[in-house]
């Protein structure tokens, strides 16, 4: 592609290239729909790359039911055959069924090859920040690039940014955090150390089993890989370490001796505010040199460890979300509710990091210990030839503590995809897409439903 062409044409635009990106330009591609995927980074995979958010978590139910597969399951089946993933494995914290960790740079690579063979273009280092709209159609998109500006028109798109960018810019109706305040959850900064005696964090965990996570399978230790850690209370609530938050929380690998610490959190600021954001990254990365101290001089199995990476950003959980056809609640969620129009499963439970306090806010989910998404969730109101997948679909601030995990954006991203492709086959809006039809394709790609 020449950076010389200023214009663009293509079926289906999928922007952002995070998990749901990068499912959603894959199930459009195998499709037969001319795609690009556009990614302001100059790598894919998103917060799972770009953040460091590790593992992915959770693809089963709390007994153990695989309810997301399709594409999301081919790239682990991939990783897994390259050595860049062990698979499923048990969450030895306690809070899902199975983690799976991933190596972020196999599947950085892997993405690509993914995309390439479905017949996808993709453009790194370009940010959407125009969107041209005609009536109730968006007609194209304006990139800023290295090379100057960029104008992309297309049949359908597919927002994947994470923060809903497209659907904003276009004038969908947009809403943000929790309704009483707007209140996001907070942001972290991950960070990765090398140099941890596993062994004896495990030890530690079967000596005072009354020290971490009440669902931690303390009796299953021996036989159980360490996969996460969540507790040593007594050690965090006696250290002063002004981090608000209630618990120690890290994964093991991918390494053998390596962890990734999931214990910053930085409150209060707005993920799309760019002055928020700045201010964001400093704090974060403060807390990162906080709290590896901390872990050195007072977790057992980190007295020799030193950190090994930083996330490239902070990790967003929560920005804007679509005010889409229907938004998906808690009580949804929690009493495992399917619709007619489902399009995903998930079996993650309901996970808010509490906007101001300490705490974690977890529902379990009942009925088989799933729910369904539906596809209305992924359409937005007012905009007619786009769809919405990953963390910005609409959902309640409550619904979006489930949604936004990533196998479950990598099941809205190949739904959306695929729906983006069938709408132009089909000759019709989004929201008029025959469900039945869209739903066996679907199932015919492996997805569970």
């Amino acid at each position: 592609m020449s950076f010389l062409k200023r214009y663009l044409e293509f079926d289906v635009v999928v922007a952002g290239g995070g998990p749901a990106g990068i499912n959603a330009a894959i199930a459009s591609g195998r499709a037969g729909a001319k795609t690009l995927l556009i990614e302001r980074y100059g790598f894919l995979g998103g917060m799972s790359t770009v953040a460091l958010v590790y593992p992915w978590m959770t693809f089963h139910t709390s007994s153990g039911i695989q309810v997301i597969k399709g594409i999301a399951q081919e790239i682990v089946d991939r990783l897994m055959s390259q050595g860049g993933s062990p698979g499923h494995l048990r969450d030895t914290v306690g809070f899902t069924y199975s983690v799976t960790p991933y190596h972020p740079e196999k599947y950085k690579l892997l993405a690509l090859d993914m995309l390439e063979e479905a017949g996808v273009e993709v453009l790194v280092h370009s940010f959407a920040d125009q969107v041209e709209v005609e009536g109730n159609q968006i007609k194209s998109i304006k990139l800023t690039t290295k090379s100057g500006p960029i104008t992309v028109s297309a049949k359908r798109f597919v927002d994947t940014t994470g923060d809903a960018d497209i659907a904003y810019l276009a004038g969908a109706p947009c809403l943000k955090g929790r309704d009483s305040d707007h209140k996001t959850q907070p942001m972290t900064m991950k960070f990765r150390m090398r140099g941890v005696n596993l062994a004896m964090v495990k030890e530690a965990m079967k000596a005072n089993p009354s020290n971490f996570y009440k669902k931690t399978p303390i009796n299953e230790l021996d036989e159980l890989p360490l996969t996460g850690v969540q507790g040593f209370y007594k050690e965090w609530n006696e250290s002063g370490v002004p981090i608000n938050r209630d618990q120690v929380l890290f994964f093991a690998g991918p390494e053998e001796d390596e962890v990734l610490v999931n214990c910053t959190r930085v409150q209060g600021l707005d993920g799309t505010d760019v002055f928020d954001v700045t201010q964001g990254e400093k704090e974060g990365r403060k807390q990162v040199l906080m709290m590896a101290e901390f872990l050195q001089k007072n977790i057992p199995g980190f007295k020799k460890a030193s950190i090994s990476a930083v996330g490239t950003q902070i990790g967003i959980r929560e920005t804007r979300r679509i005010d889409g056809q229907y938004a998906l609640t808690i009580e949804d969620v929690v009493s495992g509710k399917k619709f007619e129009d489902t399009i995903a499963l998930s079996g993650y439970p309901i996970d808010i990091h509490d906007p101001t306090g300490r705490g974690v806010q977890a529902n379990d989910i009942q009925g088989d210990g799933s729910y369904g998404i539906p596809y209305r969730s992924l359409v937005p109101k007012k905009i007619e030839n786009l769809l919405v997948a990953g963390r910005c679909i609409s959902t309640t601030h409550e619904a979006l503590a489930t949604t936004r995990l990533t196998p479950s954006a990598m099941a809205t991203g190949q739904a959306a995809g695929t729906a983006a492709a069938l709408s132009i086959t089909e000759n019709t809006a989004p929201k008029h897409l025959n469900i039945k039809k869209l739903q066996a394709i679907l199932v015919e790609n492996g997805v569970v439903l």
